[in-house]
């Protein structure tokens, strides 16, 4: 099951809005075939390995990390696949709370007199399926808010100078956990002031995540780099209903793809909107690298579920640009909460990931 949750972590950002899922499949103690979700959903982890391993399936044990699907979509489902190939035994980690499935797939292989085991690896299976699951139990995607900070927690100095707080080998993995993702989020603050591509670099990736940009007025510069680029990595841009329709038209003529959400309390977008609807439109993990503001409205509205912070040794002082802006906490007890999930150096650097 190990192999299996590896194998699926290789479609991490590339198959949405479905689960990145693998499957091993073993007979006599020796792997037959492997399988994890392919980019854009299909084929999926099952179908994968179930090819590879042809014949040999007949008889064969079955390791898959989520529940085999039981619906008809673009591709029969896999638990008619598994029971089509013989195999004698399935073990799950996690059973599919979407409720197409919902441990449909696994009573199709019991009726089949498949034996079925369930649970195996279920805690590292939640963990890497949690912007799938995110996305179906609470309707909006996993979303991650990502800090590169000085060891005092700031983020630019009192003159707004950035680059580079943190160093070269901190950033490049920070491209590879953008790349694990389907989304990278800014406000239209980040987007005016530094003009960023957001794409995934220096890595040799074909894949973009989608670059999305909250702007409640579309008060973003024309012939920037977003805007040159919409149609080549997609660009979605949520907006608010004021929005001028010259602003919606260029960005529109762009390429890019517009989504109106409500405002919510002192006139900005709705973040609990924004992140509905872009659970709706098939997301499932967001890595969020906007300014301090969009970082407060983020935790302050209870949407961070994890924190990867990036720590370099470097002091700004007070007057240098905090990392989170003001939350209006008063109390400790007010105070989010996150727990440490893991801990490494990055060459001068150290990065945290801390969950809720």
């Amino acid at each position: 099951m190990g192999l299996a949750l590896s194998l699926g972590a290789r479609g991490l950002g590339r198959v949405w809005p479905n689960p990145a899922v693998g499957c091993v499949i073993v007979r006599d103690g020796r792997v037959v075939g492997r399988g994890w979700t392919q980019d854009g959903g299909r084929p999926h982890a099952e179908t994968m390995a179930l090819a590879q391993a042809g014949r040999a399936a007949r008889g064969a044990t079955a390791y898959v990390s989520l529940e085999p699907c039981n619906h008809h979509g673009q591709t029969p489902p896999c638990s008619e696949a598994l029971i089509a190939a013989g195999v004698s035994r399935v073990v799950v980690a996690l059973t599919d709370p979407d409720p197409r499935v919902a441990g449909g797939g696994l009573a199709r292989l019991q009726a089949a007199g498949i034996e079925v085991v369930i649970g195996i690896c279920e805690a590292e299976a939640r963990l890497a399926h949690r912007g799938f699951l995110s996305r179906v139990t609470q309707g909006r995607p996993m979303l991650t808010l990502k800090l590169a900070t000085s060891a005092d927690g700031r983020i630019a100095t009192a003159t707004a100078e950035s680059q580079w707080i943190t160093g070269p080998e901190a950033r490049r993995h920070v491209h590879a956990m953008r790349a694990r993702h389907d989304a990278v989020l800014v406000g239209a603050g980040t987007a005016r002031a530094d003009d960023p591509s957001l794409t995934v670099r220096g890595l040799g990736v074909a894949h973009q995540p989608v670059r999305v940009v909250l702007s409640r007025r579309l008060d973003l510069p024309e012939g920037s780099a977003l805007m040159r680029t919409a149609r080549e990595v997609p660009v979605w841009l949520c907006h608010g209903p004021d929005a001028p329709g010259a602003a919606r038209d260029a960005w529109d003529r762009a390429g890019a793809r517009l989504i109106e959400v409500l405002s919510g309390p002192g006139g900005q977008l709705d973040l609990a909107q924004v992140m509905a609807a872009l659970g709706q439109a098939g997301l499932t993990r967001v890595f969020c690298e906007g300014g301090g503001t969009l970082a407060a409205g983020l935790l302050s509205a209870d949407l961070v579920d994890e924190l990867a912070v990036v720590s370099a040794g470097i002091v700004l002082g007070a007057e240098g640009t905090p990392a989170i802006g003001a939350m209006g906490i008063a109390a400790l007890s007010e105070a989010p909460r996150f727990s440490l999930r893991e801990l490494q150096s990055l060459g001068g650097d150290v990065l945290a990931i801390w969950s809720r």
